[in-house]
């Protein structure tokens, strides 16, 4: 691929455009000069986030709008979008050791589901997500249908798009899914103008306390947003708080065996002991201990795995810990152990990790017993969670966990488990 200068080239003026403004070069094709309306200078980067919720609002919306963005969410929900619309703005609470308000301005909404995000898409300088991975599929069509309105259009300048969703390579999944609805005959230009960056995002944002304004949110104080910089198009966007990396999948397992991991253990063994809130469950010294030795046993696997230096590393623990005793936050135990059926693939926080410490033949004790705990995880509100408690009483433990895992049902460490499942009782 090529970056072109349309200033540059032979025959048209050359008014100041700005690297942002390039447009690229699609083989076997000449770019068509772009309209003035594509070519001029803006200042103001237009972002379309899709996903108007809490994380949205709270996380990567406001990192965007703080760093000057043109901030447009895409939601389902018209009564949010009506609200965003009417008010274009609203608080965050940002608690922690130091606690502030912030407002979040200048903000506009539009349906995911209508014409006008086509528009949206066809100007925007950066496109994110925070809808969640069971939603992610459901936007590739209309991500489809706006990308090529843009190839359409004639806008031929680099585009980036960042899936922020708790899910390992979630945008390079998301193209795929892209690439299914998009006819063949724009595949090379997407691969040429739209780079599609894989991130690692980490924040707590618990679903927002009663209360009469519908719009705020409430976040930690923590925030993480890492990015594979060797997936962009064109210039890196300049937004405080996202770091670029070129060793992205380091921070990934980081933060899915650390955070992730310690967080669901916390959650599966609060639920047995009765308690509501990661807080509460914490706060037990022998909850604490247990969560602690998972993630001394994930931590080691990213040792071997990646080099990271094991006192550091154990510092991460600890500041992890404290953010789960955070008493500003009311982060509730089923909030964080839903979808256990997801939670317990093979790639995600509890089995990925032990797979680790299987590989490098490291200890697994407390990494089982969560899994055990995630086996009596039950919420009748949850379908993920009633149809893993059919399972268990369809096919027994050891056959359910391996159709839930793909560990082998004669396996040792799936005996092991069941054993620990038994012991929990």
């Amino acid at each position: 691929m090529h970056w072109t200068n349309p200033a540059s080239s032979t025959g048209w003026p050359a008014p100041r455009i700005p690297r942002s403004s390039w447009i690229c070069w699609v083989p076997n094709r000449l770019p068509d000069r772009p309209s003035s309306s594509l070519v001029q200078e803006v200042n103001i980067m237009k972002t379309l986030h899709f996903g108007a919720g809490n994380i949205g609002r709270g996380f990567i919306g406001k990192l965007l709008a703080d760093a000057s963005h043109q901030v447009t969410f895409a939601d389902v929900n018209e009564t949010l979008i009506d609200q965003l619309n009417h008010r274009q703005e609203y608080k965050v609470h940002v608690v922690g050791a130091d606690q502030k308000l912030d407002v979040v301005r200048n903000v506009a909404a539009v349906s995911s589901a209508g014409h006008e995000v086509i528009a949206r898409i066809i100007t925007a300088d950066l496109v994110t997500t925070a809808v969640g991975p069971n939603i992610l599929d459901k936007i590739a069509s209309t991500l489809a249908k706006g990308l090529q309105a843009r190839f359409d259009a004639g806008n031929l300048t680099p585009l980036n798009v960042i899936a922020c969703e708790n899910m390992v390579r979630g945008t390079s999944h998301l193209k795929q899914e892209v690439l299914k609805y998009l006819p063949v005959a724009y595949h090379a230009t997407l691969d040429a103008c739209i780079g599609f960056v894989d991130s690692a995002v980490d924040r707590i944002v618990p679903p927002a306390a009663a209360n009469d304004d519908p719009l705020e949110v409430t976040v930690e104080s923590f925030s993480e947003w890492i990015v594979d910089q060797t997936q962009f198009k064109g210039e890196l966007p300049q937004v405080a708080g996202m770091e670029p990396t070129d060793n992205l999948m380091a921070f990934v397992e980081r933060k899915l065996f650390t955070l992730n991991t310690g967080h669901i253990v916390t959650a599966y063994l609060g639920k047995l002991r009765g308690y509501r809130t990661i807080r509460e469950a914490i706060e037990d010294p022998l909850i604490r201990s247990k969560v602690r030795r998972a993630m001394e046993e994930s931590g080691a696997v990213l040792v071997q795995r990646y080099g990271f230096d094991p006192r550091l590393h154990a510092a991460y623990i600890e500041k992890i810990l404290a953010r789960f005793a955070n008493p500003y936050l009311v982060d509730e135990i089923d909030r964080v152990g839903r979808q256990p059926l997801r939670k317990l693939a093979a790639g995600d926080r509890l089995v990925k990790p032990l797979l680790g410490t299987l590989e490098y033949g490291l200890p697994s004790d407390h990494l089982q017993e969560g899994i055990a705990a995630a086996l009596h995880y039950r919420n009748a509100d949850d379908p993920q969670a009633v149809e893993l408690q059919q399972l268990l009483a369809e096919l027994g433990p050891a056959q359910a966990l391996a159709r839930i895992t793909g560990l082998a049902a004669d396996s040792d460490i799936v005996s092991a488990i069941v054993t620990r499942y038994g012991n929990l009782k």
